[in-house]
């Protein structure tokens, strides 16, 4: 395994990686449930540092304020927090800061599908950026997540209080400026309001 690095991982690759099962993966992320551990489509391994406090602390309320409407609408689906990894269509096995599947789906899933990394990408997700992070390295990812199957996916920017909003069919994000508002679920979380101002 060869390693690299990037301002927020460590990249392994290498023939080995190349061949690994899916099987194989979820093991090696078991063996080390400390990590926060990501898979590229080309089965290059991300070994992430942990978040930060602050970023920590909004995630916290941007899972709340979901929780809240999926106590109140729990027969729509499932929601997830930032440790749970999807095996998504395209290879890669990503883990987004919050997300969301449709009731019907999750339940198609057996359940050893359900106790690993279940084999279809969310309905719904969040990337949460830190005040570190490469922005534009996220917009990137966002486009995985719009290809592999999001109906709707916000990459929410706190430091320049940005929303990017990415919807299923259309080639570029809607762009939101400022956190004196709040996104709508629109038609695949109805009537969910995320307040911005929550994240500052």
């Amino acid at each position: 395994m060869l390693p690299s690095f990037s301002e927020h991982s460590l990249v392994l690759r290498g023939p080995y990686l190349e061949k690994m099962t899916d099987d194989e993966f979820f093991d090696f992320c078991q063996q080390h449930p400390e990590l926060r551990i990501e898979r590229t489509a080309h089965h290059e391994i991300l070994i992430m540092s942990p978040t930060g406090s602050r970023s920590g602390k909004r995630n916290a309320r941007l899972t709340f304020q979901l929780g809240k409407w999926c106590e109140q609408h729990e027969e729509l689906g499932e929601y997830f927090d930032s440790s749970t990894g999807f095996a998504l269509p395209d290879g890669s096995v990503k883990s987004p800061d919050v997300s969301w599947i449709v009731a019907e789906r999750w339940n198609s899933l057996t359940p050893e599908q359900q106790s690993r990394y279940a084999p279809l990408c969310p309905d719904f997700i969040v990337e949460l950026a830190s005040d570190s992070d490469d922005v534009k390295e996220l917009q990137k990812k966002m486009l995985d997540w719009q290809h592999n199957g999001a109906r709707l996916a916000w990459l929410i920017a706190p430091k320049t209080e940005t929303a990017y909003i990415y919807r299923a069919g259309q080639s570029e994000p809607e762009i939101m400026q400022g956190f004196d508002q709040e996104l709508s679920g629109e038609d695949v979380l109805p009537g969910f309001r995320l307040r911005l101002a929550e994240l500052r």
